[in-house]
This record gives C-alpha cells, sequence and structure tokens, in this order.
C-alpha cells in the first residue's frame, strides 16, 4: 500500500536530457572547490550585482564583493551604468564601500581621482613619473554590465557571451512580467553557515515542501515537475491539483472540500507567514470568492475568477498590469534558478527573489541576501532600506516560512562532513536545478583557467 508520504511519480511533460544524479560531498566542503569556483567560475559569470532602483541618479553607486573581487556599479547617465574593478590604480587600495552618490571616485591613501567613467583625474605630484604614466595605466579597469527586467548584472570576464546569450530561454518566459517595474518592497541579508550552493538549492527545487513546509499541505498540492534550460532551471507544479485543494500526499480533495476557502486559507497563511510574492495582492481576490463566486463552481471558473477579480484589484489600486497571458502565467512555473546564484519566483504583481554568495574564502559560509519586490502606483514606492541580522530563527524578522528553511542550512553543512556521507543522491524528477547547477559550475571549472590577469584587463 502507497504511504502518503510516496505518491505515484508524474510523467514528465517534456523530455529531458539525463544529468547526474550523485553530487559529491567535496563540491560543497572542500577548499580545493571553492578555489577552482573562485578563479574559473566567479570571474567569468554573469551575475547579479544590484537593481536600477539603488542607483536611480546619475552619481549613484553601488559595490558588489564576490570573494577577493569588488565591483563599483555607478550610473553614468540617465539610462546609462557602467562598472569598474574597485582598486585604485596606483597602489590598490580599494575606492568604496556600500552605495551612496558622488561626482568622483576618490582614493583616501594618495589622493587620487577618478570621473565616474573611470578616467584618471588627478595624480598627486604626477611629474614625479615624467611622460612614464599614460591614462590607459591610470584609468579604472572596466567590468561588463547587462541590464534585464531591473536587475543590473557584471561579468569581469571582456570575452564573455552577452547578457542576453547567458539568459537564453529564462528571458524568453520572463521577460513577459515585465519586472523592471517592480520596486524593493522589503530586502533582508544575513550571514549563513552553509556553502552557498547549499543555500540556494533550498530554493530551486520544491521537493522539501512536504517536510520543510508540511503545514502548507492542507492547501497546497507541492508535487512538483522541474526543467532544465542549458545552465538555468526551473520547476512547476503543472500536474498537480493547483493551490486550494489539500495535496495528494494527504488523500487530495475530500467530498465536501471547498476550493475557495481553501484559496483563501492559501493566500491568508503565506501573507501571515512570508509576507511577499503575490499573496499580498491576490488575498483579497480570495476573499471575493466566497462571496461573488457559489461554492457549486467548478473548479475552471473558481480559478477564471480568482485571476480575474486579482487583475481587478491591482487596477484599482493604481497598480500598472503588464500584458501577460494565462498560458505565459502558467508556462512560467512557480520557480526559476539563474545560475549560477540569482533565485527568482515569478508573479505578475510581485515577485520573491534569491542571491548566495561566497562569504570570502569560507566554504561553510555564504552571504545571503532576500528580495521582496512590488508594483506599486506611481510614487507610492517605499524605497525599502536593507535590514541586516544574524539571527536566522527570528520569526518576527523572517517569517515562518524562511525560517522553516533556514532550519535546514547550517545541519545540511554538517552532515555533509560526515565520514559516513559520500554524496548527495538527487531526486532526478523534482530536483533537477540541483544537479543542473553542479554541472554548470563544472563547465566552466573544466575551462582552460588562462592568465590570472586576464580578469584585470585594460581599460
Amino acid at each position: 500500500m502507497m504511504s502518503e508520504l510516496d505518491p505515484a511519480p508524474l510523467k514528465p511533460l517534456t523530455p529531458q536530457e539525463p544529468l547526474e544524479p550523485f553530487i559529491p560531498a567535496s563540491n560543497y566542503t572542500s577548499r580545493a572547490h571553492a578555489e577552482l569556483e573562485n578563479e574559473r567560475l566567479w570571474p567569468r559569470v554573469w551575475q547579479m550585482a544590484c537593481r536600477e532602483e539603488e542607483i536611480p541618479k546619475v552619481g549613484d553607486f553601488y559595490t558588489y564583493d564576490i570573494v577577493d573581487d569588488s565591483i563599483i556599479v555607478v550610473r553614468t547617465g540617465p539610462d546609462e551604468v557602467k562598472a569598474f574593478h574597485n582598486v585604485c590604480s596606483h597602489r590598490g587600495r580599494r575606492l568604496t564601500a556600500g552605495c551612496g552618490h558622488t561626482d568622483r571616485f576618490y582614493c583616501k591613501f594618495h589622493g587620487w581621482q577618478y570621473d565616474l567613467h573611470g578616467r584618471c583625474t588627478k595624480v598627486v605630484d604626477r611629474n614625479d613619473w615624467g611622460n612614464t604614466l599614460t591614462d590607459r595605466d591610470t584609468a579604472l579597469k572596466t567590468v561588463k554590465v547587462g541590464r534585464w527586467a531591473g536587475w543590473i548584472y557584471i561579468n569581469m570576464d571582456p570575452d564573455s557571451e552577452s547578457l542576453e546569450q547567458a539568459l537564453g530561454a529564462a528571458k524568453t518566459f520572463l521577460d513577459p512580467f515585465q519586472w523592471q517595474d517592480l520596486r524593493y518592497h522589503w530586502r533582508k541579508s544575513a550571514i549563513v553557515p552553509c556553502n552557498w550552493k547549499v543555500a540556494i538549492e533550498s530554493f530551486n527545487e520544491g521537493y522539501h515542501l512536504q517536510a520543510t513546509h508540511r503545514q502548507m499541505l492542507r492547501y497546497f498540492d507541492d508535487i512538483t515537475e522541474s526543467r532544465t534550460y542549458g545552465r538555468h532551471s526551473m520547476f512547476g507544479y503543472w500536474g498537480a491539483l493547483k493551490g486550494g485543494w489539500r495535496s495528494r500526499r494527504l488523500g487530495g480533495p475530500k467530498k465536501g472540500d471547498d476550493l475557495r476557502a481553501g484559496l483563501v486559507d492559501y493566500m491568508e497563511d503565506m501573507l501571515e507567514t512570508l509576507n511577499a510574492a503575490e499573496p499580498i495582492n491576490l488575498v483579497e481576490a480570495a476573499r471575493r470568492l466566497m462571496a461573488e463566486v457559489p461554492e457549486t463552481a467548478s473548479e475552471e471558473e473558481v480559478f477564471a475568477q480568482f485571476g480575474r477579480f486579482a487583475y481587478e484589484h491591482a487596477i484599482a489600486q493604481g497598480i500598472a498590469y503588464p500584458p501577460i497571458t494565462p498560458d505565459q502565467i502558467d508556462a512560467a512555473g512557480v520557480d526559476w534558478h539563474i545560475f549560477p546564484n540569482q533565485i527568482i519566483l515569478p508573479g505578475v504583481t510581485a515577485v520573491l527573489a534569491y542571491r548566495g554568495r561566497p562569504n570570502g574564502h569560507d566554504p561553510d559560509s555564504c552571504i545571503w541576501d532576500v528580495m521582496s519586490l512590488r508594483r506599486y502606483p506611481p510614487g507610492q514606492e517605499p524605497g525599502a532600506k536593507l535590514e541586516w541580522t544574524d539571527d536566522l530563527t527570528d520569526v518576527s524578522f523572517w517569517g515562518k516560512i524562511l525560517t522553516q528553511d533556514y532550519s535546514n542550512m547550517a545541519e545540511v553543512q554538517r552532515g555533509l562532513k560526515s565520514r559516513a556521507f559520500a554524496g548527495c543522491r538527487t531526486n532526478p524528477v523534482q530536483e533537477r536545478p540541483v544537479a543542473n547547477l553542479h554541472r554548470g559550475i563544472q563547465e566552466f571549472i573544466n575551462r582552460d583557467p588562462g592568465p590570472r590577469t586576464a580578469r584585470n584587463g585594460p581599460f
């Protein structure tokens, strides 16, 4: 007899190439592996640095740090953004930290100065060098910049493919959401005691929901299908019962269950325990179902009305709604892993996004960023400030859902070091994104590293 925790597997919707499901534990714990990533992955891959709204005015800058490298992202024109290695060309002092506004970059060591375009505008006592210093010598070294959906990406490899090429199919699926119009609702960061991949993998598969977030099974059917598109991955619930119905792990819908009430429970609970993404705008739509849609309505009619109410609620609030179709929303699934270290939960009026990156050279620690973004009526954007905490158990700060996820991270990192554990055996249907991440990393590691100085090439 099948247990409630082992439902019949779903047939994959589309053929997918096989992936190696076994991942050595050393991929997460080895300093040697971390150094290979530091030398061959991070200097060559597109990675999200910040949002456009963080540098809205000419002269606004954001400092993005990744292992030993630091990058200045600066707005140089109303629609122009540039990036530079954050290092004075004289003696190597870093020029910026955090974010701010400036009309020049100033080195506090010896007073050299640079304009917003990276040109060195002042060398103190330049005559001491005679004619040996050139503009090429003194300029800040450039970093490639890409912009998509309101995010700004950087790539330290001058020979890398374009951001558009790197995004590939992900861009096709996600462009209809028009996320460039979203603004921060809240954003929070922490240092987490696990490898950056452990953190990312806590959010790029839905297989963990039935154990980690078991309270959600009462209104959500959690069995996922995952797909890969090059180095990117995603998952959704296309073969599931959809939100509002009891999970098949609990026996599925029973006679007398009310889909309308299930959707209200779903949205209200997610708003209370996560306070992010679509439920903020969907609670009122779900409540309208109880008042305006009869209990005898079909499942198709309930979901159609739910979508209509959500649209009407957004319009009534003065929120612009993108011209996206129900089929496009459905095809995009519920979770995208943008290689290597960004997670995006798609939504029409809101998005929840994550970023994990190494905390220096320690394979057991990472910098973890969580971003809730929403559509707002013009002029009502809150301009949310970044919040930090060292307490990953603080439900009042993170919400119940995230603290449940965080409860796994350090314990996984500890378990990976057990002499009895050789490696992860990933679910080939529901955890394809985990295996695909390691395949993508290995592709970079296997490349010829080239000369180290190539990453700091000429202006």
